[in-house]
């Protein structure tokens, strides 16, 4: 309080100026380029505006990734943010990839909810496909539909293609995954959070297929799916509403399990309740081998769009992934030896 003060003062403001009056270099992050990443700070886009893209994913596209989110107000929804990098670190905006219809009678209709947005490529099809969680307006969290969206180049317009439960199955948090064979996978949370589902999407991506297993009942959302070494891993949440809560990882060795629990992957202080965090996506480093990133939201629902982001490395310990708090790092640090798989 008392810098902020002193700041406002060496202005010629009173403490009573609101942001609205503010300057532009008060109201815009300085334009500087980061080289680090800075877990639960604010973080601005290459035009000094905050970045607006929570409950998201990443895609990888050439040398160049694509940051799809949520748009948030304060307390609504607004659609599907994207942003693109090429180091990890400073992203531009490139604009609502799938913003909600103006067409009262659509599922996306203004006012409805459109959560845990990921994007995958189909080399078959030669599309850019969403999913995401959809909850229709005015319905609350009801409807529990999987929504899909389709673009031609991965900063959109994505087209809206519809809505449906997974093989009748509600379709809450959720998350996307491509193996090896290009086979892609919709992980899901259904059965009003208490069970935990996997479908194999259709050839062209847009559909779930009959092959549908449910993996557990644990009463687990925000699923986040990653493989190395040729086990499968999926890190997950508890279910407390916008309060963190204890992280768990499972491995397999084929996407439809078994699935064994190998408990509580975070470290260090404050990771029983995943460093204030939820998971989102864990994300593969090109041009690093065995390197990963875990994404979490830090939420704030009295302002839901300063919910802040927790991107931490994935270090490997006995053969089995972990996370710590770190308060700013870089890629450097899969340079170690610990960071790697023994």
């Amino acid at each position: 309080m008392q810098r902020v003060f002193l700041v406002l003062a060496g202005l010629g403001l009173s403490v009573g100026t609101t942001l609205a009056k503010l300057p532009a270099t008060l109201s815009n992050a300085p334009k500087t380029k980061s080289t680090a990443f800075r877990p639960g700070e604010l973080w601005y886009d290459t035009d000094g505006n905050l970045i607006n893209a929570h409950g998201g994913g990443l895609l990888q596209v050439g040398n160049t990734y694509y940051w799809y989110g949520e748009k948030r107000a304060q307390h609504q929804e607004e659609g599907v943010n994207v942003y693109s990098s090429k180091d990890l670190y400073n992203w531009k905006y490139e604009g609502v990839a799938l913003p909600p219809s103006q067409d009262a009678q659509s599922d996306i209709a203004a006012g409805c909810l459109m959560e845990r947005p990921k994007v995958i490529y189909n080399k078959k099809t030669g599309k850019y496909v969403m999913w995401f969680h959809l909850e229709l307006k005015g319905q609350g969290y009801k409807a529990a539909r999987a929504g899909v969206a389709v673009a031609d180049k991965p900063t959109g317009p994505f087209k809206y293609v519809n809505s449906f439960r997974p093989n009748g199955n509600m379709s809450r948090d959720m998350g996307l995954f491509v193996d090896d064979d290009g086979t892609a996978y919709h992980v899901y949370s259904a059965r009003e959070n208490y069970d935990l589902r996997l479908a194999r999407l259709s050839a062209d991506y847009l559909t779930a297929t009959p092959q549908d297993s449910l993996l557990f009942s644990k009463h687990q959302e925000a699923p986040a799916l990653f493989k190395t070494g040729g086990k499968y891993y999926l890190i997950t949440s508890g279910c407390t509403g916008w309060d963190p809560n204890q992280a768990s990882l499972h491995v397999a060795d084929h996407p439809f399990g078994p699935w064994k629990p190998l408990g509580d992957p975070m470290t260090g202080p404050n990771a029983k309740l995943t460093f204030g965090g939820q998971s989102t996506y864990v994300l593969p480093v090109a041009g690093k081998k065995d390197a990963f990133i875990f994404m979490a939201d830090r939420w704030n629902p009295k302002d839901l769009k300063d919910s802040r982001y927790l991107w931490l490395p994935v270090q490997f310990k006995d053969g089995q992934p972990t996370i710590g708090w770190l308060d700013h790092w870089s890629l450097n640090f899969f340079n170690k030896p610990s960071a790697r798989p023994l």
